[in-house]
């Protein structure tokens, strides 16, 4: 008989910081476009009124630990306090085959794909980068804030969303908590007017960031989107950018700001130039120039959930933290 471990969303916020997922995400990214690493493209079941559910296989390697990701997305959760992302990350022993754990998926969710744009933006951005826009003030807002904190030196932080009242209450908050200065603008054009770093992080169905309004040299990290059809960006900003995925077979798949643009003939699937992983490796070239526009789509990759999700039980096995099931 096996003992399963169960973690829960307290201790994976207090357990997994972004000084510990960073360097996991990093990485996993690495061993992801090494081909050390094995995943499937997700599946996703459409539910009633904009609801999902997902799921998310793989391994860290032959050897290594393997497991999915089940997660439900609810965009109404929000408005209730509840997070939109609910679920649970499943683990398995990589020696005997058995469960070892299940862990908050919506908590490792928020934390590892902050912490996966950072170390994008770480690679990416202007080594002098310190402005933050951010559009959004969700979840996602908050936690990719305080990730690229981890990475720049944050002089400013502009946040946008369709209620201004949220916004400035998102300002408020965050900035009080993260010792940052960070303020509302009256629109999304206003709020990355001469920002070096932008994190799309929004539910919209249509673009809210065109690729005129940004300045030269800027880094963008699109993270909204996470399947074909919703898209936050315009088409200008694809066609202009010095674009990288996170795992390129699944941008050129589910990719929804770049399937959009290759469906008008603007791209072709040579424009997603790889992975961050291969940036990080030296194998891929990334900024070339200040006055580059470069992008990071985001669309979650299961290795950043296994390695974040692992780390965490092999804590559980240190610490005794985590409920005990045998199984």
């Amino acid at each position: 008989m096996s003992e399963l471990i169960i973690i829960g969303r307290e201790e994976v916020r207090r357990r997994l910081t972004y000084d510990v997922c960073i360097p996991l995400v990093r990485e996993a990214m690495v061993a992801l476009s090494s081909g050390r690493t094995r995943q499937l493209l997700r599946g996703i079941i459409d539910l009633d009124e904009g609801r999902a559910f997902g799921v998310m296989p793989g391994a860290m390697g032959p050897h290594e630990v393997f497991g999915a990701k089940l997660i439900s997305v609810f965009p109404e959760n929000f408005a209730k306090g509840l997070q939109s992302h609910q679920g649970v990350v499943a683990i398995f022993d990589p020696d005997t085959g058995a469960p070892a754990a299940m862990v908050h998926a919506g908590e490792v969710t928020a934390v590892r794909t902050a912490a996966a744009s950072a170390v994008a933006t770480d690679a990416l951005a202007r080594p002098e980068a310190s402005r933050l826009a951010v559009l959004g003030y969700g979840e996602q807002a908050e936690t990719h804030v305080a990730a690229i904190s981890k990475v720049r030196a944050l002089s400013e932080v502009v946040v946008w969303g369709r209620s201004a009242d949220r916004a400035e209450a998102f300002a408020r908050r965050v900035g009080a908590e993260l010792g940052l200065p960070i303020r509302a603008a009256a629109s999304a054009r206003e709020a990355v007017a001469g920002a070096d770093i932008v994190c799309t992080v929004t539910a919209s169905a249509e673009p809210v960031l065109l690729g005129e309004w940004l300045a030269p040299g800027a880094h963008v990290n699109l993270v909204g989107s996470s399947r074909a059809g919703p898209v936050e960006v315009d088409d200008d900003l694809v066609v202009r950018a010095r674009l990288f995925a996170d795992h390129r077979p699944s941008v050129l798949a589910q990719g929804a700001e770049f399937l959009r643009a290759k469906a008008k003939g603007l791209v072709g699937d040579d424009h997603v130039l790889g992975e961050i992983g291969q940036v990080l490796d030296g194998s891929l070239e990334g900024r070339r120039s200040p006055e580059e526009l470069t992008v990071y789509k985001s669309l979650g990759s299961i290795v950043q959930d296994l390695s974040s999700a692992w780390a965490l039980y092999q804590l559980a096995l240190k610490d005794g933290f985590g409920a005990r099931a045998a199984f």
